[in-house]
């Protein structure tokens, strides 16, 4: 027979006792942050409610029946999808990617004898093959169709929405609108048909079907009305514009940071705490802040407190030619602070000035990026300064040697002594390195203040030019929100890699392509060629030349360069370029506006560089 349990006596008690003290509180949602959410049902319904319709649909399509049916009915598909997919994201990631994955092989490898190459069989494809001017065959369209009908199915059997806290429920509302933000507005996920914005609204209602499971959840009833309302807004504002005049710029600011704010305010109210060992800090409340990362996920595990002690040795160590092989380089030859962490050269210089490989790339907010170099051969920092250091070009020492060096300066050995419990390690070196790197990402641009509503300096160019970045453009598919690198939103857990056909030399009329070939090393996958890292667009107005080239001396060349299809749009042969070869249409006026709007991005330290 189970023990009496007196605790549970105890708290009726105090709730009772609370009721009868004033009416309208109400009890927290747990009498402990670990039990299972008491609304798991609800949400568990709707979520197989929203997979069985997607499956519906899906289930009708077929190659048999006219192409205006099945168009229907993949619309229709989609829309239910959309309605499942803040829970997919939050509670079973892997067969979200599955299912929404862009149109484009994907390759995976672990070594040589274990490569995987991979054709997608997703929404996007779908959606691609039955709206393509050129058609499609019946065996695609088929292969698609089987993958996407068993999936479903499987998904919904297979569901792992038992044991869900309250915590992660909100979590899964934070997600979505950030997902929404940063990639769901952008056209990220339909390349064709451009209906973005009317699937956030699917996203938005599921969003608010779950606020509504949890009303009776909330003391404070003003937190839930307000929920209502801005939910409601945001859908308003949604619907009443076409995909190329949206006005993101705003719908971030009205919307995605009062939202991000309701969630801090909602976590509050239910006495939960979201978990902080994410990439993401949970309790920001801007999508610009520069907390918004939690820089804790973006270091080495175990890895010493970012301090400003710390960050100084780390600028002095970077700085310091007395630690390469010839005495005559430092990490700062290739990396000038005045030129954001760049050089300016074409194409960097190392040990007498000879050329290596690629172009200097800023390193500005490099920390938020989950692989090194530009074919991502190091996994973070503190391996990135490794591959610097053993290269012949460049630092040509080796790890022993280093330490030795840095042995011999007392200055360093004081430092050390009181940062690193006096350990004088390659380790130790390369964490105090890459903590002066990581603080390289301020978020204080004039965008960024603009954003946190610290100033209103924005011009109609620079607003605009920021919603063609977002929409028409097509920039931010790739060059994802807040850092506008290539690390994908919003679990922030991997970096991408494109094949944009960049030429060797900058004649848009005779283009000759690159003869680096990227990601093809070391496992020399045909698949890989000319695949390079998505860099960072902050700062880019002090980082040319640009491409890992430097082919491109201008942002006006960048901007053409995009606008025409990459190499395939100039005629090149690039058989897996990721960027769609059609031209972007972009006037003479909207390729200004983005440049004017990427000059934003200049972080404050530079801005005096940027006017000079």
């Amino acid at each position: 027979m189970r023990a009496f349990n007196y605790k549970w006596i105890l708290i009726v008690f105090v709730c009772f006792f609370l009721s009868c003290k004033n009416e309208e509180t109400k009890p927290l949602l747990a009498i402990n942050a670990n039990d299972q959410s008491m609304f798991n049902n609800a949400i568990r319904e709707h979520y197989f409610l929203a997979l069985d319709t997607t499956s519906y649909y899906m289930q009708q399509i077929d190659t048999a029946q006219s192409l205006s049916k099945n168009k229907e009915l993949f619309l229709k598909s989609r829309e239910w999808y959309k309605r499942v997919e803040p829970m997919l994201i939050a509670y079973d990631y892997e067969n979200y990617i599955s299912m929404n994955a862009p149109n484009l092989l994907k390759v995976e490898i672990d070594d040589h004898t274990d490569i995987k190459k991979q054709k997608p069989k997703s929404f996007q494809v779908l959606e691609e093959l039955l709206y393509s001017e050129e058609g499609y065959s019946n065996e695609d369209l088929n292969t698609v169709l089987e993958y996407l009908k068993i999936r479903i199915p499987f998904v919904r059997k297979n569901h792992i929405l038992i044991t869900q806290r309250d915590r992660h429920h909100l979590k899964m509302i934070r997600d979505a609108i950030v997902n929404v933000a940063t990639k769901g507005i952008t056209g990220f996920d339909s390349p064709m048909l451009a209906n973005s914005l009317i699937e956030a609204v699917y996203n938005y209602e599921t969003l608010q079907t779950v606020l509504d499971i949890y009303k009776e959840a909330f003391r404070d009833n003003n937190l839930y009305v307000q929920w209502k309302k801005e939910i409601s807004s945001t859908i308003d504002d949604l619907q009443s514009a076409n995909f190329d005049e949206f006005d993101r710029y705003s719908f971030i600011k009205l919307h995605t940071n009062t939202q991000l704010d309701l969630v801090d305010k909602t976590a509050s109210d239910w006495g939960i705490e979201l978990s902080q060992s994410r990439a993401l800090d949970p309790k920001v409340t801007n999508l610009f802040d520069k907390n918004f990362f939690n820089m804790k996920m973006f270091s080495t595990q175990r890895a010493p407190d970012i301090t400003e002690e710390r960050i100084e040795l780390g600028r002095q160590l970077f700085n310091d030619t007395d630690l390469s092989g010839s005495g005559t380089i430092s990490c700062a030859t290739c990396h000038i602070a005045e030129k954001a962490f760049t050089d300016g050269h074409k194409i960097a210089k190392g040990i007498n000035g000879q050329d290596l490989q690629r172009n200097s790339p800023t390193l500005t907010y490099a920390v938020y990026q989950r692989s090194l170099f530009y074919d991502g051969r190091a996994d973070g920092l503190e391996d990135q300064i490794v591959g610097v250091t053993n290269n012949e070009n460049e630092f040509h020492i080796d790890l022993e040697k280093l330490e030795e060096k840095i042995q011999d300066k007392s200055v360093y050995k004081v430092q050390f002594d009181s940062l690193y419990d006096g350990k004088i390690t390659d380790m130790n070196v390369r964490n105090a390195i890459a903590t002066y790197i990581r603080s390289l990402a301020p978020f204080d641009s004039k965008f960024d203040r603009n954003m946190n509503n610290l100033e209103e300096t924005m011009t109609t160019e620079e607003i605009t030019g920021f919603n063609l970045f977002m929409g028409k453009a097509a920039c931010a598919t790739c060059h994802f929100p807040p850092a506008f690198n290539g690390t994908v939103p919003p679990k922030y857990m991997e970096s991408e890699f494109e094949n944009l056909g960049v030429p060797k030399n900058a004649n848009f009329e005779n283009p000759v392509l690159d003869d680096d070939w990227g990601q093809y090393y070391p496992y020399e996958v045909e698949e890989k060629k000319h695949f390079f890292k998505t860099s960072t667009v902050r700062n880019a107005e002090l980082t040319g030349p640009y491409m890992h080239n430097g082919v491109y001396e201008t942002l006006e060349e960048v901007v053409e360069f995009y606008n025409v299809g990459g190499g395939q749009g100039m005629g090149l042969d690039v058989p897996y370029q990721t960027l769609p070869p059609d031209s972007l249409h972009l006037t003479t006026t909207e390729s200004k506006a983005i440049i004017a709007f990427m000059k934003t991005l200049t972080d404050k330290r530079f801005e005096k560089e940027a006017i000079n």
